[in-house]
């Protein structure tokens, strides 16, 4: 089918398709990856397990070989949680797919990404995060799979001031 079929024109909206995944175990903690210094974005900084989805990819395919690609972990069941639309300029932003899951071993390898580090929850406003997570990160935590799935956006003032909305 034609791109035209699709009503998809240089003047539509368009957005980037990510995954953000979090892992968490027993104990209070979840995996945060620590970005790489040779990273262009969230150089230093902690963030959940993530990237681009491919073409030809569902959200969850792509949210599994992400999964696989920066840590090495495969066979863990992940949860969707919902959906956050990012305004990043006029006419492009950014959808983000949220996913969560257990994770209970210390099995995982590094990734050009950056570091893996288990941060206990408690200790997640003593950290250098996104500007996000610690918002985010408790609706994840406590997000069950029989809940209804998280809609978010989020947009920049003109002050360049994150403002964050969740229904």
């Amino acid at each position: 089918m034609p791109s035209s079929d699709q009503g998809i024109t240089a003047k539509r909206y368009r957005v980037i398709p990510r995954s953000l995944i979090f892992l968490f175990d027993a104990n209070d903690r979840v995996l945060l990856l620590k970005g790489a210094e040779t990273k262009r974005l969230w150089t230093g900084l902690f963030n959940g397990i993530g990237g681009h989805i491919e073409p030809g990819e569902d959200i969850m395919e792509a949210a599994l070989r992400e999964l696989q690609e920066e840590t090495g972990i495969v066979g863990v069941d992940l949860c969707f949680c919902g959906q956050i639309m990012v305004d990043v300029s006029d006419d492009t932003g950014v959808a983000i797919f949220l996913f969560r899951g257990d994770y209970g071993g210390d099995d995982f390898v590094h990734s050009p990404e950056g570091q893996l580090v288990w941060i206990s929850l408690d200790r997640l406003l003593e950290i250098p995060t996104v500007e996000d997570l610690p918002v985010l990160l408790p609706k994840i935590v406590n997000h069950q799979g029989s809940d209804p799935i998280l809609i978010g956006k989020y947009q920049y003032g003109l002050d360049g001031e994150l403002k964050i909305s969740f229904h």
